[in-house]
């Protein structure tokens, strides 16, 4: 099962498989595409939706119906300028929602308890492709040029997104395995965010890492071992 989340990533995934016939669900599209060089080469795509919200039900929901071995979910995230190359492919291997506000009680225990280590053991260390293995902060929102200084410095981020948080914490709680990809679409920092007020910037970079993400699929499900 692969989950995808961004409205522009699920259309750019579309365009990547035009014959396939999309089915509706609680909580969004889905249809089943053939890959070729894998055991079995019917994989079903879902769209999980953006956002916490909507990441967190729909993998509840995927798990509760499909029941699926292995969930795998791919998509872009934003990364730190001067910490990240665009283009780069990030295997995470821990998710930390950061955009916790807490005045009342332990800041700290807050993040702990939405901080997901994912367990990679099953991959091996031989992978199929080029990955830099590391953590991806989450949340609700876009990357504040303010904060990514305390994101680098906390925790050792090199780039954000918006849902994987939300599906690591899930899937652990459910003890589903769990493969997430994200590409580096576009770069924030001190002198700014390149999509910012550009769409196009970020709408072309997505279907080039979307791209190449389908196209590494078949190898990472090869090495997953799933039936």
């Amino acid at each position: 099962m692969v989950i995808i989340s961004a409205d522009i990533e699920w259309r750019t995934l579309k365009t990547l498989f035009p014959d396939t016939l999309d089915k509706d669900s609680t909580y969004g599209e889905w249809f089943e595409a053939k890959l070729d060089n894998i055991n079995n080469n019917r994989v079903l795509f879902y769209h999980g939706g953006w956002g916490k919200i909507s990441a967190a039900a729909s993998t509840q929901y995927i798990i509760d119906y499909c029941q699926p071995s292995l969930i795998i979910n791919l998509g872009t995230c934003g990364g730190f300028e001067g910490e990240i190359e665009r283009g780069t492919i990030i295997l995470v291997n821990k998710t930390i929602v950061y955009d916790i506000i807490e005045q009342m009680g332990d800041f700290d225990a807050h993040i702990a308890h939405y901080t997901t280590e994912i367990d990679l053991s099953w991959l091996g260390s031989d992978f199929p492709h080029e990955v830099l293995q590391t953590l991806l902060v989450s949340g609700d929102r876009d990357l504040l040029i303010q904060d990514i200084p305390e994101l680098i410095a906390r925790y050792g981020a090199l780039a954000g997104d918006w849902e994987s948080g939300a599906i690591a914490f899930v899937a652990a709680r459910n003890g589903v395995k769990l493969l997430i990809l994200r590409g580096v679409t576009d770069l924030v920092g001190s002198s700014g965010g390149e999509a910012y007020g550009d769409f196009t910037f970020f709408e072309n970079a997505t279907i080039s890492v979307m791209k190449d993400l389908v196209d590494a699929l078949p190898s990472w499900i090869r090495i997953s071992n799933v039936p």
